[in-house]
């Protein structure tokens, strides 16, 4: 494995042991463990566990922004059918982890924003250009006709990526998608559909 396929093996692994176990709980031998790395290895790539928190949250909003192009981003559908899209693969996500996982930053944001400014500000930064990617969707909806003129972009996107989240949580508490699909039809049929 190169450096570099070592610090994003490091990274991966930590990644999915902090969606299940949380930031606090997932210890860095753990991670090695898991990941079959030695210790120095660690070290050599990251300074700290917070270091490397750092890095697990710039490569999952990477990876996420990959996601939110092929689906908010993807030009050939409409607005709506654009967001509908990233609710559905959201929502598969979840069902296919058996309601464990959720979102990463999401997660880590209830985790550690009180504890440490350093990972609030990167965090609220993710979410904040997120939000900015529905924005855009919605402002397009309604150059198009599609989403009432009404509703404020800023706030729909902001509303959208805040009930979003806490449906997720939802769903993990109850092991459903029905508060995913309550979000969804309140979303669609009372802000945004024109």
């Amino acid at each position: 494995m190169t450096q570099n396929g070592t610090r994003e093996h490091i990274i991966q692994t930590g990644a999915e042991l902090i969606l299940r176990n949380g930031f606090r709980a997932t210890g860095i031998n753990t991670v090695l463990d898991e990941a079959a790395v030695p210790k120095g290895s660690f070290y050599y790539y990251f300074k700290s566990k917070n270091e490397f928190g750092l890095a697990v949250i710039e490569s999952y909003a990477a990876s996420y922004e990959e996601r939110l192009d092929a689906t908010v981003g993807d030009r050939s559908r409409t607005p709506l059918e654009r967001i509908r899209r990233y609710f559905d693969e959201a929502t598969s996500d979840i069902v296919a982890n058996d309601f464990s996982k959720g979102c990463l930053i999401g997660n880590l944001g209830q985790e550690l924003a009180a504890q440490n400014d350093t990972f609030r500000e990167r965090l609220n930064r993710v979410f904040a250009d997120w939000e900015r990617r529905f924005r855009d969707c919605i402002i397009e909806g309604q150059e198009r006709g599609e989403v009432t003129p009404t509703v404020d972009p800023d706030a729909a996107a902001s509303l959208l990526l805040s009930g979003w989240q806490g449906a997720l949580l939802r769903s993990k508490l109850t092991r459903s998608t029905t508060p995913l699909q309550y979000f969804q039809e309140l979303l669609f049929t009372r802000v945004l559909e024109a």
